[in-house]
């Protein structure tokens, strides 16, 4: 099933919607089931009373739904709540009331003296924040954080972390520290990236029931699943020979650089294209004997002469300063390419045509959009739209996770490691995808599921060697990782998957 990324705004835009449908007080219920089943869970081998912050909001009232659930199954709660001017809420905290919970005043120090709990719900603030905590609710979190620190007590976020902003990366100087998060109906920008999500501690989503169409209308982004990556990768006839499996050309390497392009070209041959050739000013190694090469004296005259062409094109790793005049050259071919590293330089803003993949870390990103590194973080899906919108073609934002945009979409890759973080990683990412391109992926589906393959590749390659994790260990995984992703077997009589949920008809943008 595949699960959407919401913004603030499409969360309440997504309410309004149910509100107008009368649907509203149902989402609000499911979500306090779902808060009081994660609850049981966590707290299945701890005695004690469950504590439930409850805010004045809609996050508020999914922690009062929760208390009488809990209730319901005879477990003690105690509920500490705000006054509330939400109706639903209101009305939530009377039905609490009714089977003989009572619900205590929101104070700092109830939180500080309270005895000690099974587990926490926070739920004082959902999406709606715009700002820094301040005032009373700022002691009640200093005070929920300074009694959990230990991890004695756990701490569920509803939805999440009060203090968190939900469209931002980033982090402000005070937030719920949570070791739980359940993210409700879908996932938020502050889930997935940066210092925010280190604040979800782990992190579990919870669908609710709601209309697809709208859910779908509403998100800012897509996170697809491994099935459906898995059949969109190429399949391979059982007639096939290395001329048909994809011809890509790796340009780059200088002199202290060699390695860059050798590591592209052997992300290449093992996400399976059929003939590599690595194209350089400089002598580069030849990790896999399997790799072709060849030494140019001007790589600047070899591209303005050059009259074949490949399938497909990685460009500018380990390349240098003539990076950018080569990109501009090698776009005029209107073949698949991969710009990486070097050739991502703002000269060539406009000049991406529909089969050209940028693939930018944060640090190039905030190069080619004339920002500073920090503005790319803090809110990774806008960079990399407005990468898109400058650049045309296709990004892929690298980071933890990436993103991949497109025009008129966004979707945001699953899975990696923390040992992926090391150099070369990007090299070899860049040539999977020149391989996926060579053998007819349309530039949406291979940057997608380019990404998600390598990522794989890098957990398998993490449960193997543990820790310093290189480049060369995650390209050796590549083919198990294609197993895993389910991606279509070479014989044409092993039937090919069909992608779950049916996406590619909800969107046509990425056929």
């Amino acid at each position: 099933m595949t699960d959407y990324v919401f913004t603030a705004a499409g969360i309440r835009a997504l309410d309004a919607r149910l509100d107008a449908a009368g649907l509203l007080e149902l989402a609000m219920e499911e979500a306090g089931r779902a808060v009081a089943a994660a609850l049981l869970d966590l707290s299945a081998e701890r005695p004690g009373p469950f504590a439930l912050l409850a805010g004045g909001g809609a996050n508020g009232g999914d922690a009062l739904v929760a208390a009488r659930h809990l209730h319901a199954a005879g477990r003690q709660v105690r509920v500490l709540a705000a006054p509330s001017p939400h109706p639903l809420t209101q009305r939530n905290r009377e039905r609490l009331a009714a089977v003989g919970v009572a619900v205590e005043p929101l104070s700092a120090e109830a939180v500080a003296t309270l005895g000690p709990v099974a587990a926490w719900a926070d739920g004082l603030l959902g999406t709606g924040i715009s700002g820094e905590l301040r005032g009373e609710l700022a002691a009640v979190v200093e005070a929920l954080n300074a009694r959990t620190c230990s991890g004695l007590e756990p701490v569920l976020a509803i939805d999440l972390p009060s203090g968190l902003l939900a469209d931002r990366a980033d982090a402000g100087p005070l937030s719920v520290r949570a070791t739980h998060t359940l993210a409700l109906s879908g996932y938020k920008p502050a889930h997935l990236f940066g210092p925010a999500a280190e604040r979800c501690g782990t992190l579990t989503l919870a669908r609710l029931a709601v209309p697809p169409a709208w859910a779908e209308a509403e998100a800012r982004a897509t996170r697809f699943t491994d099935a459906e990556l898995g059949a969109w990768l190429p399949r391979r006839e059982a007639s096939a020979h290395k001329g048909t499996a994809g011809r890509v050309w790796v340009v780059g390497g200088s002199a202290g650089m060699e390695g860059a392009a050798a590591l592209a070209g052997v992300g290449a041959l093992r996400a399976g294209a059929g003939l590599v050739t690595l194209h350089s000013e400089a002598e580069l190694p030849l990790p896999m004997p399997e790799l072709m090469r060849t030494r140019h004296p001007s790589l600047g005259q070899w591209v303005q002469e050059e009259g074949q062409r490949p399938d497909a094109v990685a460009l500018g790793m380990g390349l240098g300063p003539q990076a950018a005049a080569l990109a501009r050259q090698v776009l005029t071919w209107a073949v698949p390419t991969v710009l990486d590293a070097d050739a991502l330089q703002p000269e060539l803003s406009g000049l991406g045509h529909v089969q050209c993949l940028w693939t930018p870390h944060p640090g190039e990103a905030a190069r080619l959009l004339e920002c500073s590194v920090a503005e790319v973080t803090a809110d990774p899906l806008s960079a990399a739209e407005q990468v898109q919108r400058r650049y045309g073609g296709v990004v892929v934002l690298k980071g933890g996770p990436s993103v991949v945009a497109w025009a008129g979409g966004l979707s945001v890759a699953r899975g990696g490691h923390p040992g992926m973080a090391s150099a070369g990683m990007g090299d070899t990412l860049a040539g999977i995808l020149a391989a996926l391109l060579a053998a007819g992926m349309a530039p949406q589906q291979a940057a997608a599921a380019g990404v998600r393959l390598h990522a794989r590749a890098g957990e398998r390659a993490a449960r193997r060697f543990g820790y310093g994790l290189s480049a060369s260990d995650v390209a050796a995984e590549l083919g198990g990782g294609w197993a895993d992703l389910g991606g279509p077997a070479a014989d044409p009589r092993v039937p090919c998957p069909t992608p779950a949920g049916g996406a590619e008809l909800r969107r046509p943008e990425l056929l």
